[in-house]
């Protein structure tokens, strides 16, 4: 069943592994990531595992819809009849709202997605923003210095990032602090 994490591993395995290696190695590390965050207090850690197993789920081919993965991905799984919950963190995981305003589908994420503010999110966001492309674990700033890189000063990608930057960065302090105040 999809809706537990097992399931979300096994999707995201279906869609990613073989066609997309590189991106499947970044969600096993995320997924691994998200899992020992789950154990933090005020954490719902199923569903923060299955959304770090999901949230890159709208690359997959089959799945590509608007080119946007995150909603790509989260309206993927709500035609599937998926959580609503699950959905719309991987709607919205990681700034996604600048992202969609940059493609034009921002009026769209929102209107479709409510975007949770949570511990929860925010470790989803942590867990996707401090693990590289390969799996690596890496810190915020290398993870947007490496983004920027990859995808050159004037992409639509880099531009999205420039304003994003500080609310990723908060989020990702704010997991930070819990994981000082709670060592595991």
């Amino acid at each position: 069943m999809v809706g537990t994490v097992e399931g979300a591993a096994e999707l995201a395995e279906q869609h990613l592994a073989e066609a997309l290696p590189r991106r499947w190695r970044h969600v096993q590390a995320v997924a691994a990531k998200a899992q020992e965050l789950g154990r933090l207090p005020h954490h719902d850690a199923e569903v923060l595992v299955a959304a770090a197993w999901l949230h890159d789920l709208g690359y997959a081919p089959g799945i590509v819809d608007t080119g946007f993965h995150s909603l790509d991905g989260a309206r993927w799984l709500r035609r599937r009849g998926l959580d609503e919950r699950l959905a719309g963190l991987v709607a919205h995981h990681s700034c996604a709202a600048y992202e969609a305003d940059e493609r034009g589908l921002g009026d769209q994420l929102r209107s479709e997605f409510p975007q949770e503010t949570s511990p929860t999110a925010d470790a989803l966001w942590y867990a996707d923003m401090t693990t590289g492309p390969d799996g690596q674990d890496l810190k915020v700033e290398e993870r947007l210095a490496e983004i920027r890189q990859r995808y050159g000063p004037d992409d639509l990608v880099t531009r999205f990032w420039r304003k994003a930057e500080p609310a990723l960065i908060e989020a990702v302090r704010r997991t930070e602090s819990r994981l000082a105040a709670q060592p595991m």
